[in-house]
């Protein structure tokens, strides 16, 4: 078989198992497959293709019609331009988290220290720190080891590992520090939506960050309830939030130890990011 062959022989097994991208995901997985760019691709495309590369191809084929996420096959995902590395177990970078991005990036300054809580890939912390004054630094925070192990990689990939942490903990339970920022992108899915959830998401990508709980704002009252303690004098708490969470936790944070609070949308015109500063 060609390349062209494989690619068409991909899109076809994805297409007959509901794909929805599957001319798009049979010809990514192939150029990740071979560790290509698409321009070489289109040069090899009529080349005969090695039977190695066939194999691993159509077997990442046939978990992708299972529907594993491609992120999960591939080793990778974007965010802000960068390539993170994920496994199962760890939530993926969204798109829309590039939103948090964007409402506290201006305001960071030299020498601030970040906390990010739940920190998954650690695509948050690490964009803050790449984009950021070179002299901040941060703590990526969370429960799970693989999400640990990770950010870890991560922090090396990007050549961070000097101005960041990791340490396992269960929101604040292990840190005492105080921090300039504190981010955070929580589970916020109520218990009873998870399991209506796309099978991208529900079948493969952990609970543990998805489940906010019954109304999908556990985590926020316990991060609001408990930031303050741990945040500088003007402070900054900013959280990504449900499309329909916007008005439950300003009043959270307004009801807190909070004032500036504001709710950001994303660029579908949908709340996506909870902001405020210590009082």
């Amino acid at each position: 078989m060609t390349w062209a062959d494989l690619v068409k022989r991909g899109r076809e097994i994805l297409k007959e198992q509901g794909i929805e991208n599957a001319a798009y995901d049979a010809r990514d997985l192939l150029l990740c497959a071979a560790d290509l760019d698409l321009s070489a691709y289109l040069l090899k495309m009529r080349e005969e293709a090695d039977g190695d590369l066939s194999d691993r191809y159509l077997e990442w084929i046939k978990r992708r019609a299972k529907h594993e996420p491609l992120q999960y096959i591939t080793g990778r995902a974007c965010f802000y331009g960068r390539t993170f590395g994920v496994r199962p177990g760890v939530l993926i970078p969204r798109y829309d988290t590039e939103t948090l991005i964007e409402a506290v990036l201006p305001d960071l300054k030299e020498n601030q220290r970040i906390l990010d809580l739940c920190c998954g890939s650690g695509c948050i912390l690490l964009t803050l720190l790449a984009e950021g004054p070179a002299s901040s630094t941060g703590l990526a925070a969370d429960l799970s080891d693989t999400a640990l192990a990770v950010t870890e990689d991560n922090m090396k990939r990007l050549n961070l590992a000097g101005r960041a942490k990791t340490r396992k903990s269960d929101l604040f339970e292990e840190i005492s520090e105080n921090f300039d920022l504190i981010v955070s992108n929580p589970p916020y899915i109520p218990s009873d939506v998870v399991e209506m959830l796309t099978s991208e998401v529900r079948d493969f990508e952990p609970h543990l960050a998805l489940d906010g709980e019954e109304d999908g704002l556990a985590f926020y009252r316990r991060i609001v309830r408990e930031a303050p303690a741990h945040l500088n004098s003007g402070g900054m708490l900013a959280f990504e939030i449900g499309y329909d969470q916007g008005p439950a936790v300003k009043q959270l944070m307004e009801e807190g130890d909070f004032e500036e609070v504001r709710v950001i949308r994303d660029l579908s015109d949908k709340d996506r990011v909870a902001a405020g500063r210590r009082k």
